[in-house]
């Protein structure tokens, strides 16, 4: 079990525009290393928001899992050098996105982030979650080689996921997915 270590929330210590790592440096809040941790724990948070839609329990399970997952791919962000993201874990999401997309017919079109909303949240958190990739990559390329690619991959993945299931909470809400249709953009010419 962890110990309380949040005993005190409000501290002030940041106001300098700094925070602290998991090994205990303090960096700049501008720091490539902050803002992909940010970036991943708004995917988290948005994901905690899609959570409240009403949702099949098998998916409601892949999310809360994936909720996890974040928290420890957050976790590696937060401590430089430190691996927790296991490869069974990225396992675990493509294993998830073969079983779903195998319930969908092919895609003929481009789709629109629309639909029901809890396919649209999907949609949302599907582009936070390439901003969270983005982010890691730019962490990983300013620390050059060091530092594990498996969260990188991971959001990939994951990115991916979210997509797929905003097509299938499209079909649980007896909807399909919407078309984008390109003869409106011949209407706008």
């Amino acid at each position: 079990m962890m110990a309380n270590r949040l005993s005190k929330i409000a501290t002030r210590v940041g106001d300098d525009g700094t925070t602290g790592l998991g090994d205990g440096r303090r960096v700049s809040k501008g720091d490539a290393r902050i803002a992909a941790i940010g970036d991943v724990d708004e995917l988290n948070s948005n994901l905690g928001v899609l959570l409240c839609e009403g949702l099949p329990d098998d998916v409601r399970e892949v999310l809360t899992r994936v909720q996890h997952d974040l928290f420890d791919l957050g976790g590696e962000l937060c401590m430089p050098g430190h691996t927790i993201v296991r490869e069974g874990q990225l396992e675990r999401v493509d294993a998830w996105l073969e079983t779903y997309n195998g319930t969908l017919p092919p895609l003929a079109e481009f789709i629109l982030p629309a639909g029901s909303r809890a396919a649209s949240l999907s949609h949302v958190c599907r582009t936070v979650c390439r901003r969270a990739e983005r982010a890691v990559v730019v962490l990983n390329e300013a620390e050059g080689a060091g530092g594990s690619r498996l969260p990188r991959r991971y959001l990939n993945r994951l990115s991916d996921l979210l997509f797929v299931l905003a097509r299938v909470l499209n079909r649980v809400d007896g909807g399909a997915d919407v078309l984008w249709k390109n003869e409106h953009r011949r209407e706008d010419a």
